[in-house]
């Protein structure tokens, strides 16, 4: 069977192909302006619980809270180079920033939740750091697989980007993990 549009005639195969290229690629894209949500809102998520567990008094002790402020704001720049990213990355591919947004602002809410759910009633210092401990170890994964879908996108520096922060994820999460382990000794 063939379809005329224009003055060419097409197959009805080849128009499913096409149909079905296209379907691909938007799932794709979907994809990818999930990831980049995903790791947006784990970023802010991550300011938020530092600052909350702070302000908990669960980060007073052996300068817990110090080490950790410094991860925040390492947190805090990051958000900034996926926002800035995400701009470009936009432009260059047909993102959605929307889209991005509410996929940040659910991840967002989702850690916030876990944290609430994970820390229970009477928190102390090590359930605090162990939860940013999973909190960070799930940044890592977020991350190896953004760097994964990045490598499929036209804007190279965005790759390249990715697997800066996943390195610096990478030291956050050995971090916690000292702390944590430090903090159990001496409890």
């Amino acid at each position: 069977m063939y379809i005329i549009i224009g003055k060419y005639y097409y197959s009805l195969q080849l128009l499913l192909v096409i149909c079905e290229g296209m379907w691909l690629y938007m799932v794709e894209i979907e994809k990818v302006e999930e990831q980049i949500g995903e790791v947006l809102g784990l970023e802010i998520a991550a300011q938020k619980a530092v600052e909350e567990l702070s302000l908990k008094g669960l980060l007073d002790k052996r300068g817990i809270r110090g080490k950790l402020q410094g991860m925040r704001n390492e947190a805090a720049g990051h958000q900034k180079k996926i926002e800035k990213l995400m701009q470009r990355v936009s432009e260059s591919e047909g993102l959605n920033q929307d889209s991005i947004r509410q996929h940040a602002e659910e991840a967002s809410q989702k850690a916030s939740q876990m944290m609430q759910t994970y820390l229970g009633e009477d928190p102390d210092t090590l359930d605090a750091l162990e939860f940013l401990c999973l909190a960070e170890g799930g940044e890592v994964t977020h991350y190896e697989v953004l760097s994964e879908v990045a490598k499929k996108l036209k804007e190279k520096k965005f790759a390249t980007e990715v697997r800066s922060i996943l390195k610096e994820e990478k030291e956050h999460l050995k971090l916690c993990t000292q702390l944590a382990k430090e903090n159990s000794i001496r409890s």
